[in-house]
Formats: C-alpha cells, structure tokens, sequence
C-alpha cells in the first residue's frame, strides 16, 4: 500500500479535499469574510478554500504528527513587509486551524494526544493511503515504468 510521502502532495491534497467535500465537514459562516493570517493581504480567492486548507492539515498531521496548534500556525504563516526593513514572519491565524481539526476529530481521522498535540488516527491514516494507492495506481497507468502498489 503506497504512503503519502510516495505521491506528489497537491495530488494528494486535491483528491483529499474532493473527498472531504462529501463528507459531513461543516464550514462556518465566516469563511468569505476572513484571511488565513496577518501576513495575508485579502482573503483566498477560491470558493471551497476550506477543504483544501482541512485536506493539506490532514497531510500535514500525518506526517509531522503528533504536532500542536502553535507549530500548525507557524507552518502556514508567512512573510509580512515591516517599513523600510526587513519582511517579518508572522503566524498564520489559529482559528482557522483549530476549527479544521475539531472538524476532523469530528470525523475520526485526528486523535488528540495529551500534552503532545494532536496525531493522525487509524481511519485517517487508512483514507491517506488509500489515496495515495489510489493516486500512484493512476500515475502507473499513465507511465508504466513505475511500480505499482496494491
């Protein structure tokens, strides 16, 4: 069975984020209205925004795991011109990570780990993999000179 580390990540993310869109991942009212962090100048662009930023944590989770908010937010921040000086990091927003995590714990694929952070559970590994199979199976079809997984 192929890992998410064997596919292109915005293979994965894309495909995840497709099929979050059909589970039962409720989006809150403020989704048009907010920026992902400081360092954001307007809000993203795209409509369905939200499943991918959920399917990219989901990713994310998964490989970096277990990992806490506070390390989330500083993976998805980003630079921001300060004046004359240098750009400065900042944070990304927590709001938007933690509502995407309560809404995967929600649908079992993140477990929280006490005083660790949150880690990618069973059913949430086992629907990585089976994209990443997925996605690999495709990619074998299209160059055969692959290996494919099973």
């Amino acid at each position: 069975m192929a890992k998410a580390y064997d596919v292109p990540a915005d293979v994965l993310i894309n495909k995840l984020s497709e099929i979050l869109k059909n589970e039962e991942i409720s989006t809150p009212s403020w989704i048009p209205f907010v920026k992902t962090g400081p360092h954001a100048e307007k809000p993203p662009q795209k409509n369905d925004w939200w499943y991918t930023r959920c399917a990219s944590l989901l990713r994310k989770i998964y490989l970096h795991g277990p990992i806490g908010v506070k390390d989330l937010r500083g993976m998805y921040g980003g630079v921001k011109a300060v004046g004359y000086g240098g750009n400065h990091h900042r944070d990304a927003g927590g709001a938007i990570i933690r509502t995407a995590i309560h809404n995967l714990e929600k649908l079992g694929y993140i477990d929280k780990v006490e005083g660790k952070g949150r880690t990618i559970s069973h059913q949430g590994m086992k629907k990585i993999d089976g994209v990443a199979t997925e996605i690999l199976n495709e990619l074998v079809v299209k160059n055969p000179n692959l290996k494919k997984y099973s």
